[in-house]
């Protein structure tokens, strides 16, 4: 079978590479043509179409200058369907893009398999219409996804999720804290704080000096940032990290080893609840208090970060623009480098969010599944 992919992101980068290999495990045949990263060409054993590093703009503002670029990638993955023509298109969240790509393999006939939902159930909730007309099947990776979905009158399956599976195969090789810090040079008896200002050149602008502000306000624990793999050093040393380590492709035991981590919201909550490390969600953006007034109007429900809403309780501080400040910051990171109350309670939300999101085989599900279908 033939496979036409679409990841934007780093961690659809990831979660696309794992699926790739479960489809190869069942389909020797397979062959894949894909929008992704490095680790996506690692399980295809070529390079993609476009590499998502280039396709990587977020907002309203930096989409519109970049919109000719993005016009030529639609057209670019639209010509590359139409003349490959794939047994399957699977489009990995990344929804303002993935939707136009599913509109049209839905026009040519072609079977569209969304693995990952878009959070419409978050905001923008009209793009269901699109998906109901477009996408033959949701493969959801959040358990509350499907009846939320079946409530508008479309049939989803939560196949499991992918970071429970990742982590816990990524945590039985992941290095003893005493060898971690003796690898960077670091005292294994003070205490880590994590920094992780995100995958993007606008959300790392936006969250990283008011991240490191507050961060340094703790001298007795030593700082490092969990780096994004396509964003260049001077990027980082220019937000003002010159002073601070800059760990590339060691996120998860950074942020396992560290006594808490400031997060930028998004999948890297989750998997930092997933690693058991306490945090605080970050979201700054240009910290408007207008602009928080007009994005609180869009959202639906009362929460934005994975955590929460998979349990549907604050299980995570989340400080959304103008609350994202160094003193906004600190009043939660300081209690959470404690052994508080506050950090006891948001363990136990963790334990319940698990329980939650189950142990399933996410990817192997998500790929049988296409391939049931297929035959």
């Amino acid at each position: 079978m033939r496979y036409f992919i679409i990841a934007g992101e780093a961690s659809g980068d990831l979660h696309g590479s794992h699926l790739m290999a479960a489809l190869q495990k069942r389909d020797a045949q397979a062959e894949f043509k894909f929008f992704g990263g490095d680790l996506m060409a690692q399980a295809a054993g070529h390079a993609p179409v476009i590499h998502y590093r280039d396709m990587a703009y977020m907002g309203f503002i930096e989409v519109a200058k970049h919109l000719r670029t993005i016009m030529g990638f639609l057209r670019t993955a639209r010509t590359t369907i139409a003349a490959w023509r794939p047994d399957a298109v699977v489009l990995i969240d990344y929804p303002s893009f993935n939707l136009k790509v599913a509109k049209f393999a839905h026009s040519l006939g072609l079977p569209v398999y969304y693995f990952i939902s878009p959070k419409v159930w978050v905001w923008k909730e009209w793009r269901v219409k699109d998906i109901k007309r477009y996408v033959s099947r949701m493969l959801c990776i959040l358990p509350f996804e499907p009846a939320w979905y079946a409530q508008r009158g479309f049939e989803a399956r939560y196949v499991g999720n992918p970071t429970v599976q990742e982590i816990g195969e990524a945590t039985a090789v992941i290095p003893s804290r005493e060898a971690f810090c003796a690898q960077h040079g670091w005292d294994a008896m003070r205490p880590i704080i994590a920094l992780v200002p995100g995958s993007r050149v606008k959300e790392i602008r936006d969250n990283l000096p008011t991240m490191l502000e507050a961060a340094r306000r703790h001298p007795d624990c030593q700082l490092a940032i969990a780096a994004a793999p396509s964003i260049e050093e001077s990027l980082y040393v220019h937000m003002g990290s010159e002073d601070i380590p800059l760990l590339y492709g060691q996120t998860w035991p950074l942020v396992r080893h560290a006594e808490a981590a400031l997060v930028t919201s998004g999948t890297a909550t989750l998997e930092t609840a997933v690693l058991g490390t306490p945090q605080v969600a970050c979201y700054r953006m240009n910290g408007s208090k207008w602009l928080y007034k007009f994005y609180r109007r869009l959202l639906k429900g009362k929460y934005v970060t994975l955590p929460n809403l998979i349990t549907d309780e604050s299980i995570i501080p989340e400080l959304l623009l103008h609350h994202c400040d160094p003193d906004g910051i600190d009043r939660h990171l300081s209690v959470l480098l404690r052994p508080t109350e506050a950090r006891r309670a948001q363990l136990a939300g963790y334990d319940r969010m698990m329980s939650q999101l189950g142990n399933d085989d996410c990817t192997a599900t998500a790929a049988q599944i296409i391939i049931n279908d297929l035959k």
